[in-house]
């Protein structure tokens, strides 16, 4: 059999065809529910004469029609590229302009929203759930007329493994979105090595509340049905107490989370003290939890197991923390995961042996990406050539450094790094010291211009709740313990702080912050 991800499912539906796949907006979907499904929308798309290698956008959100349109798609050999709800109109026309899009399944809102550059995009369809009647061009087609009318037979797709699955648009926050390309064999490789050592089962219940175009979220979906396992899926903006219900409710065995998410939930389950006993395994991965943020996983979920991990949309995943570790090196972010191997390389892009010394993250394996889509320059900054003719290697533009037990630490970004005073600074390594401040819930350190220094730090601290620190008793601290050149020259202490809409923290916009508080003097920040 041909390696593919569709046969996940196909295995998943033999083994296992009336149980329960998914659960969301109070409704629950079997195996078959989605096999079925997917292939009458597969279907309908081959009548489209979309085919091996055509392009795909899905624009829905945390739904149903979301994962059936993912498998459909993959189903006819076309590439899906699953994007944000909450892209602006430019972002989402960059999108189906640069990927070439044959067919958007996207909701009335925003077809209605974008209705002009949806006309104008050379689309073929937009296929809309329930659309509504103001969506009268021919141009747009309603999702369940599709599934309800379509009687094609559906063909096999003449794929093979090495090709694309899924195209990943990152963020773009910087520029434009750059669009990661995906194989077949790499999503299969990166779901075996993932389920290798997270071990998701049958009997498990994931609560999903990550969005389906990040691909955290993604793979809850993909693991969930290629072990058999329920996926309880919620929107990206459901509130925490109502995430907290639904675990209790359910009975959810597995928490995917980001450390934004650990610390709402342990605010509000300070107060409502809900029984959430039946949590075997937090997982997390998007940023890196802090010692903060692992006290708050063993305080709201007491049996669970903690996975911290660490990767990027380029390669998945490629460390992993074991558990039993978390109180040996909770700075950690582990070892390499299976099938993987990672190394740290110099300036001079030599090899380093030395422990704890601090250089650039490269990943071998065959779950790296097969370059940006339409992007050969930006490709070739991050694939290099490796140690075997013709191999490509990821260089990640992360600064690590091993400790003398070959675990890894992440040092902080290439591009986010901060010259202060003629020397780089990683932020993180700020945020770290910072951070286990008792009184410190969680910090963010960019950097500012600065007429003597050349840049200059700048700390954003959110509090403990009930608890009180000075901006000038942080400076204080960072200048008793931390070289002068890391220590902030700004601290700003505020309430929370922005998210985007995966769940990270948003460092443009607290960049733009701090250059507008120092360009207009806000004396109510803390200088040294």
């Amino acid at each position: 059999m041909i390696p593919k991800m569709q046969n996940f499912l196909a295995e998943t539906v033999r083994l296992y065809p009336k149980s329960i796949a998914v659960q969301t907006a109070g409704e629950t979907y079997t195996f078959s529910d989605i096999e079925h499904r997917s292939n009458e929308l597969a279907a309908y798309l081959q009548n489209l004469e979309i085919s091996r290698g055509d392009r795909v956008v899905v624009l829905l959100g945390n739904t149903i029609e979301t994962i059936i349109s993912f498998w459909a798609i993959l189903k006819v050999g076309a590439i899906v590229i699953p994007v944000g709800v909450e892209l602006k109109s430019n972002k989402i026309e960059y999108i189906l302009k640069d990927s070439g899009a044959s067919v958007l399944v996207t909701n009335n809102e925003i077809s209605l929203k974008n209705k002009k550059i949806f006309l104008s995009s050379g689309l073929k369809k937009v296929i809309v759930p329930h659309k509504s009647n103001e969506l009268i061009e021919a141009l747009f087609e309603d999702y369940y007329d599709v599934l309800k009318t379509n009687g094609q037979t559906l063909r096999k797709s003449d794929l093979i493994s090495i090709d694309l699955a899924a195209i990943i648009y990152t963020s773009g926050s910087t520029g434009e979105p750059k669009g990661v390309m995906l194989s077949h064999q790499n999503m299969i490789t990166a779901t075996n090595s993932l389920n290798a050592y997270l071990g998701y089962q049958k009997e498990d219940k994931v609560l999903c509340a990550l969005p389906l175009s990040f691909d955290y979220g993604l793979y809850q979906m993909i693991m969930s049905i290629s072990r058999g396992a329920t996926l309880v899926l919620e929107t990206e903006s459901t509130w925490p107490i109502f995430l907290l219900k639904k675990i209790v409710k359910e009975k959810i065995t597995i928490l995917p989370a980001v450390p934004t998410m650990v610390m709402l939930l342990h605010e509000q389950n300070k107060k409502y003290q809900l029984d959430l006993s039946s949590i075997r395994l937090v997982t997390n991965t998007g940023a890196a939890l802090t010692r903060s943020n692992i006290e708050m996983i063993k305080i709201s979920f007491l049996k669970a197991q903690i996975f911290s991990m660490y990767g990027l949309t380029e390669c998945k995943r490629c460390t992993y923390l074991p558990p039993e570790d978390i109180d040996l090196k909770p700075d950690s972010i582990g070892i390499a995961i299976p099938n993987t191997e990672l190394w740290l390389v110099d300036e001079n892009n030599d090899k380093i042996i030395a422990p704890n010394t601090i250089g650039q993250l490269v990943i071998r394996g065959a779950t790296v990406m097969q370059g940006y889509w339409n992007k050969p320059e930006k490709t070739a900054e991050k694939l290099k050539q490796g140690a075997y003719p013709n191999e490509k290697v990821l260089y990640t533009g992360d600064f690590c450094s091993f400790d003398i037990d070959g675990y890894l630490y992440f040092k902080g970004r290439m591009d986010h790094m901060i010259n202060s005073r003629g020397i780089k600074v990683s932020p993180k390594e700020v945020e770290d010291y910072i951070g286990n401040i008792p009184e410190v819930n969680a910090v963010v350190v960019t950097g500012v211009p600065h007429l003597d220094y050349g840049e200059a730090l700048f700390a954003f601290v959110v509090l403990n709740e009930g608890q009180s620190i000075s901006e000038n008793d942080i400076i204080t601290a960072c200048a008793k313990n931390l070289e002068v050149y890391k220590v902030p020259e700004y601290v700003n202490i505020i309430q929370t702080i922005p998210k985007t809409p995966n769940g990270k923290f948003n460092v443009i916009a607290l960049k733009d912050q701090a250059l507008k508080t120092v360009a207009t003097n806000n004396t109510q920040i803390a200088h040294t």
